[in-house]
C-alpha cells in the first residue's frame, strides 16, 4: 500500500543515463537558475534531455520526415523512430548543446522530435538547430516546414508517443499549455521530464511565485509525483521520488 511521498538528491548526479528497452533517458545540460547582484536578477537556464529509441545509431541513411497522412497520431509515431530532445536550453547554450549532443553521438539532424514543455526563452532557445524534426511545443505539434496538426492532448488524455512514452498536459507554471514527458520502464523506474512543474528539488519555498496558475501547478506536480521514481526539473539535478509503505493494522 502507498504512503506519504518524499523527494531526494539521485547519484551520481551527473550525467543522467537511465537505459531502456524503449526510451533512454540521457541529461545533456543541467538546467540552473542563479540570482545575480541586487534586486530580482537571476541568470538562468533550462535543462535539456535527450531521449534515444532502442537501437538507435546515427548513420548516413535519413530517415522518411514524419508524414501528415494518418493524422497527428500516426506523425507522431514516425516522429518518435529517431532521438528525441525535451527542451533545448537558451540560444546563449548552442554550442554547449551541440557539443553534449555529440557525446551521445548525435547531431541536429539526427533529432526527428523535439518537446518543448512551454515556451518560455530558455527552454526553447534553439529550435532553430532543428528545422527537419517535428516539433511539439506546448500544446502545438507540427511538421517540418510548418504544418500544424489538431490532436486531443488534455490533462485527462496523454499522449502516447509510443511503447512506455507519454506526453502528459501539467499546466500550471507557463499557463494551461505545459507538458511533461513520462518514461517507463528504464534502469531508474519511471522518469518524468517535468519542464518548470519542478523547478529542483527542494522548491516547496520558491515555485509558487513563479507559476501563472498555482492552484493548476500543484495538480499537476501531486500527478506527477504519484507516478514518478525519477524527476528531471527545469532548473537543478535530477532527483528520486521515495514512496513509503504503510502497514495495514489488523484486530
Amino acid at each position: 500500500m502507498s504512503g506519504p511521498v518524499r523527494t531526494e538528491p539521485l547519484h551520481p548526479e551527473t550525467p543522467l543515463l537511465a537505459p531502456s528497452g524503449s526510451y533512454s533517458v540521457v541529461v545533456l545540460l543541467r538546467g540552473y537558475a542563479e540570482p545575480q547582484g541586487a534586486g530580482d536578477a537571476v541568470r538562468a537556464d533550462g535543462t535539456v534531455t535527450l531521449l534515444l529509441p532502442p537501437g538507435w545509431a546515427s548513420d548516413s541513411s535519413r530517415r522518411p520526415a514524419p508524414s501528415a497522412h494518418g493524422g497527428a497520431k500516426t506523425a507522431l509515431e514516425e516522429a518518435v523512430r529517431g532521438p528525441i530532445l525535451v527542451d533545448t536550453g537558451g540560444p546563449w547554450a548552442r554550442d554547449a548543446l551541440q557539443e553534449a549532443m555529440a557525446t551521445q553521438g548525435v547531431a541536429p539532424g539526427d533529432v526527428t522530435l523535439v518537446v518543448g514543455t512551454h515556451g518560455h526563452s530558455d527552454h526553447i532557445g534553439n529550435l532553430g538547430l532543428f528545422p527537419e524534426a517535428a516539433l511539439l511545443v506546448s500544446h502545438d505539434f507540427c511538421l517540418p516546414g510548418g504544418l500544424y496538426l489538431p490532436h486531443g492532448l488534455c490533462e485527462s488524455q496523454p499522449l502516447r508517443l509510443g511503447s512506455g512514452l507519454q506526453v502528459w498536459a501539467t499546466p500550471g507554471h507557463g499557463g494551461q499549455r505545459d507538458v511533461s514527458v513520462v518514461v517507463e520502464g528504464t534502469s531508474l523506474g519511471t522518469v518524468v521530464v517535468a519542464g518548470d512543474v519542478f523547478e529542483r528539488l527542494g522548491d516547496e519555498d520558491s515555485w509558487q511565485a513563479l507559476s501563472e496558475d498555482p492552484v493548476a501547478q500543484q495538480r499537476s506536480r501531486e500527478r506527477i509525483l504519484s507516478v514518478a521514481d525519477v524527476v528531471v526539473p527545469g532548473h537543478g539535478a535530477p532527483f528520486r521520488v521515495v514512496r513509503e509503505a504503510v502497514k495495514s493494522s489488523r484486530i
